[in-house]
């Protein structure tokens, strides 16, 4: 049975890097990759690079996969952050065992779930990304992956090949 990945984009101005990173290291790995947001069609990245949104996120049970990554870019901070549904999503998600992950700005949709209090987590180093993880008790770590058993979180660009490996490597466990 092949393993699948369902990655999560905002709407309008996700990073192209964290994205296609990730997602190269997980097509190279065999493992089937969709993309979903909370609209569908061609999305716009904040480097003006496009993707496909194929399905909404909500309209897909993430059961059905075996990873839930949530990317980030300047649109998840303003469409995503906030989402209670997406919320809720990666909270069943966790629930039925699928691995939960975040990159950038992606992280802190994470760590907004609760999913992460009182462990370490990594995303973006900005201010204002840093005090939403300590706002939700995660502790930050300066570093590309944090990557436990049940959740990955990865800094951003920089991270973002690494972040797909770590992916993979679990999945592959």
């Amino acid at each position: 049975m092949s393993k699948k990945a369902l990655l999560i984009i905002p709407p309008d101005r996700f990073n192209e890097d964290e994205l296609n990173h990730p997602k190269a290291e997980l097509e190279q790995a065999g493992i089937q990759v969709t993309v979903a947001s909370t609209k569908t069609g061609e999305i716009t990245g904040d480097n003006a690079g496009k993707a496909n949104a194929e399905v909404f996120f909500s309209d897909v049970s993430a059961t059905d996969y075996d990873v839930v990554a949530v990317i980030g870019g300047s649109g998840t901070i303003d469409y995503l952050w906030g989402n209670q549904e997406l919320l809720s999503y990666l909270k069943e998600a966790y629930e039925h065992n699928v691995l939960v992950s975040g990159i950038c700005a992606g992280s802190v949709v994470v760590a907004k779930t609760g999913l992460l209090t009182g462990r370490q987590g990594t995303c973006y180093p900005v201010d204002v990304m840093i005090n939403e993880l300590a706002a939700n008790e995660v502790e930050y770590v300066k570093q590309h992956v944090v990557a436990h058993d049940d959740i990955i979180t990865s800094d951003g660009p920089d991270g973002a090949r690494e972040f797909g490996q770590s992916l993979v490597k679990a999945l592959q466990q």
